[in-house]
This record gives structure tokens, sequence and C-alpha cells, in this order.
């Protein structure tokens, strides 16, 4: 896929996201508190967190997509994986709020709610799974880690949305049945609600900070690459090969052995030959080659 068309696509994708979680933020909030369910008003609050976590990647793709610069020599790519961490770290203070918010519940007294907090919950579990299909399929396909993150932001509240209905359920049964423990149904899947946010957030943040410390590719992950290198005759051999993801792309750095009689005139050919079916490869941003001599020179050649 063209860089342009996949940054066309991925923030398409995440404005998608920004609209959504603003329609149904709004749509749970007012039902939650027409219906009088805590756990509804916590899951808009989960949603509301989503707009802030799909803004954060849409500027994160806009930052991404930059072309390298003096200060930036191997491009922006960095910055999809640092919004994703934004947004780990949005759904954590998320989560933790709305725990809070659970755990105040049970020492008062409260209602059961109304059939509206049920519509509202079911109509979100069903709107924000698709988003969640969306955006995660997209996000696999043009490799941006910002895209899945929000993508699992979207399951995070598909997860919320079912225990919301749950607890609403339980304490709605409880109401028409006069068993009042069962009222408390609607706190207690707020807090459900609290901790499948955090572990979310705990699952995103880990793999954004994990490509964001310079990690490389395994071995195993590289077989492409040193397919494409060793198919150049004139390479003897690849002594250090390291793959660094920067986002949606890689940067390889390189050493390889040739012919040591080779003028470095010569060697220099090799090396751009290599790199040009390096860059040929689909997730290649840039490649930088050192060539060695194949063979140690004698005492008396040095």
């Amino acid at each position: 896929m063209e860089t342009e068309e996949r940054f066309k696509k991925a923030e398409f994708a995440a404005m998608v996201g920004v609209v959504g979680n603003i329609a149904l933020a709004i749509l749970k909030w007012v039902c939650g508190i027409v219906g009088n369910s805590r756990a509804l008003i916590a899951d808009a609050a989960h949603s509301a967190s989503d707009v802030a976590g799909s803004l954060a990647v849409w500027i994160g793709l806009r930052a991404a997509k930059r072309p390298p610069d003096e200060d930036h020599p191997y491009g922006h790519g960095k910055a999809e994986s640092i919004a994703a961490i934004i947004v780990a770290v949005l759904l954590v203070i998320v989560g933790v709020e709305i725990g809070i918010s659970s755990v105040k519940a049970f020492f008062q007294e409260i209602e059961p709610p109304n059939a509206i907090a049920i519509y509202a919950v079911i109509f979100s579990i069903l709107v924000k799974e698709a988003m969640f299909q969306y955006k995660y399929r997209l996000g696999k396909r043009v490799k941006s880690d910002a895209l899945i993150a929000n993508a699992y932001e979207h399951r995070s509240d598909v997860y919320s949305s079912i225990a919301a209905l749950i607890g609403i359920g339980a304490a709605m049964l409880g109401g028409k049945l006069g068993i009042d423990w069962l009222v408390y149904g609607d706190p207690v899947a707020g807090l459900l609600v609290s901790l499948l946010v955090l572990k979310i957030a705990w699952k995103v943040g880990k793999e954004s900070i994990h490509s964001t410390l310079d990690h490389v590719l395994h071995e195993e992950e590289t077989e492409t690459f040193k397919k494409a290198i060793l198919s150049e005759p004139d390479v003897r051999k690849i002594d250090s090969l390291y793959a660094r993801e920067h986002g949606h792309y890689v940067i390889i750095d390189l050493k390889i052995s040739v012919d040591p009689l080779m003028t470095v005139e010569e060697g220099h050919r090799i090396g751009k030959k290599v790199k040009k079916k390096l860059l040929e490869l689909a997730n290649v941003q840039d490649a930088f080659i050192h060539i060695n001599p194949d063979q140690p020179l004698t005492e008396e050649g040095k």
C-alpha cells in the first residue's frame, strides 16, 4: 500500500472514532442519567476518553507521515507508538475514576435503573464492536500501532458495555423482585468495567513502549530481508543485521562481507544494489550498509 494512501485510510479511521465516540458518549451519558444507571454513566465516561484517544491517534498519524529531516533522520514513525502510549495512559485514568465512583456507590442508597439504560447499552455494544473490527483489521493491514491501540480502546468499551448490561439487568431484576442486594449489580458492573479498562491499558501500553524503545525484529521476522540481501551474488555472507521498528516502517543496519580484493568502488556498487533490493520491500524505509572484506588481510597486506 502506498504511504499516502496508508495515512489517508488511517486518518479517516481515527476521525470515524472521534465522531462515533462523541455520539456514543452523549447518548450513554443522557440515558445513564435518565435511566438512573451508574454503570452506564461510567461507560459514557469510558467512551468520552476514547474521544481523546482517537484524537491522539489522529495527531500521531499526522506527525508520523512527515518526511525525515535534519533533527529526525530516521523519520517520524515513532509518533504513532507515542500516540498509542497516550491512549494507554488515558485508559488508566478512566479505569481508576470508574472504579472509585463504583466503590462509592456501595455506601449509598440507590434505585434500580430504567429500561432505557438497557437499550442504550445494547446499541453501544453493536456500534463499538463494528468500530473495533474496522480499525483492528485496517491497523494490521497498514501496520499502525496507534490504530491497533485505538481499536483495542473500542474493544475495551465493548467489554465494559457487556459488564454494564449484566449489571443493569441484575439491578432491574432486583428492583422488580424486591431483592435489595441485586440492585447493587449496577455499581458492581461499574467496578468490573474499571478492571477491564485497566487490563486493556496494560496490554496497549506494554506493546507500545516495547516498540518505542528501539526494539529490533526477531530472527524469524528478518528472513525476508536476508533472502533479499543474499540474492545479490557478490554478497558472501551477512555479518550482522538489525531491523529496527519505527512505527509502521523498518530501518535496517547491515554489515555484509564481499571479496576482499574488490576495489572500494566495486564494494560501494554492491552496497547500493543491496540497499535498492531492501527498499523495494513494503515496510523498509531506509538501510545503512557497511561493507567488510570476507577474509582478514594478511600482515603483508595491511
